[in-house]
């Protein structure tokens, strides 16, 4: 499962333009099995009823941001092994720290290019690998 082709992705913001430029990189990297989710109270509900591999999510989203979500994602045994990269335009070191202390595995500052996301993406990928 290394190739990021074969990975499902839910990609969460609030924003659908972002959600469609997020996605548009993933299908440029060719991965074509991505879902949206415009916040994290639904992307909770969504994770919790079908099988994703990689959450790609915003922190800053109304009803349930992305630490929050973060948070429900690491304390859910059947969630907590899922990578989640976040994403953000504020590249704030507090929120970077908070980020990984809270276990996102990577953290990206928006506007980012195909080759930032396929970088962290496929970095991820690699220490799964090595720790599966």
């Amino acid at each position: 499962m290394s190739n990021p082709s074969d990975l499902k992705f839910l990609i969460v913001d609030d924003f659908s333009t972002m959600r469609r430029i997020v996605r548009g990189l993933l299908k440029e990297m060719g991965c074509n099995n991505a879902e949206e989710a415009e916040d994290g109270a639904v992307a909770l509900g969504m994770l919790k009823t079908s099988r994703y591999d990689f959450v790609v999510s915003d922190i800053n989203m109304p009803n349930m941001n992305g630490f929050d979500l973060l948070k429900a994602i690491k304390a859910d045994e059947t969630l907590k092994h899922l990578p989640v990269l976040m994403v953000t335009a504020e590249a704030r070191k507090e929120d970077i720290v908070l980020a990984a202390q809270s276990g996102a595995a990577g953290y990206i500052v928006k506007p980012f290019t195909k080759a930032t996301l396929e970088e962290k993406v496929a970095k991820i990928m690699q220490k799964l690998a090595a720790t599966a």
